[in-house]
């Protein structure tokens, strides 16, 4: 079973002027129009068994509607092969209850952004939440390192998101981007004997960028393809899991990406599956 832990969509009737909306804001084209249906195909065309769906909330208002939302996503699952996590936001003041719902409804886990939260990932009241997350058995996947929309923003740094784990080292928790987009040595340097596990959306080209020098006025980077499998050796491929960051990026052009290494059968089985198969518990 090949899946996809990363990847988003929203609402038909907001999908396309979302999508292409942030899409400016990056400097990225945007590879689906971001609805459940080009989601679908695009798995179809990559050869992706399922999708797993990160929602972002963006502000404590939306957390409990679009928890909603993605209860009526999976209620599709065994026909979509699309499983939507919850959203939590570290200001909810309610995030014992919520997560407790979120926990019933079966959702495997939740989403984080701090940079689009506005708070750092190892802040006090951030640490009470992925404590609560801890104890319900819940998956915490979160954007980690630098984010290419918000320049000089840092509130999930390698070094943060080793505070959270010396802190909480038996959290279940995947840190985006390979540890933290832009900051890849950083994510050596810090996480290499956490119990983090890694993705690896948005990591490595192919990434479809405008032609402008936005990347490079910003200091920003994708990793070559020699740095990117070095990562995968010193973490090891228990640790990595298949993301793509769908819309950002393209599943059928990273599924070709991770098939082409110079991995073993069963290096690339972990990497594309059979990891995220047991950590979030598909079937």
């Amino acid at each position: 079973m090949v899946i996809d832990i990363h990847t988003h969509t929203f609402p038909d009737k907001l999908a396309e002027k979302t999508v292409y909306r942030l899409g400016d804001i990056a400097h990225i084209v945007p590879q689906t129009d971001a609805t459940n249906t080009q989601l679908i195909a695009s798995m179809k065309e990559a050869g992706i068994d399922r999708s797993v769906i990160l929602p972002v909330a963006t502000n404590v208002r939306q957390v409990e509607k679009i928890n909603l939302s993605a209860i009526r996503i999976n209620e599709s699952y065994s026909e979509t092969g699309i499983f939507s996590l919850g959203a939590m936001h570290p200001a909810y003041e309610k995030y014992e209850d919520e997560l407790e719902k979120i926990k019933a409804a079966g959702l495997k886990g939740i989403k984080l952004h701090p940079v689009y939260q506005g708070m750092d990932i190892d802040d006090p009241q951030c640490i009470k939440l992925l404590k609560k997350a801890r104890d319900l058995d819940l998956v915490v996947v979160t954007h980690a390192g630098e984010d290419i929309g918000f320049p000089g923003v840092h509130h999930c740094s390698p070094q943060m998101c080793r505070n959270v784990m010396d802190q909480i080292p038996d959290l279940k928790i995947v840190l985006a981007h390979m540890g933290g987009w832009n900051q890849w040595q950083e994510a050596i340097e810090y996480l290499l004997d956490t119990n983090a596990y890694l993705d690896t959306a948005f990591s490595v080209y192919p990434v479809h960028m405008y032609k402008d020098s936005y990347f490079t006025d910003h200091h920003f980077r994708m990793m070559e393809k020699e740095e990117f499998l070095d990562m995968i050796h010193r973490f090891g491929a228990d640790r990595i899991l298949f993301g793509t960051d769908c819309p950002w990026a393209n599943q059928k052009e990273y599924m070709d990406l991770i098939r082409d290494l110079p991995l073993s059968k069963e290096e690339k089985d972990k990497i594309l599956g059979e990891n995220a198969k047991l950590l979030f518990k598909l079937v």
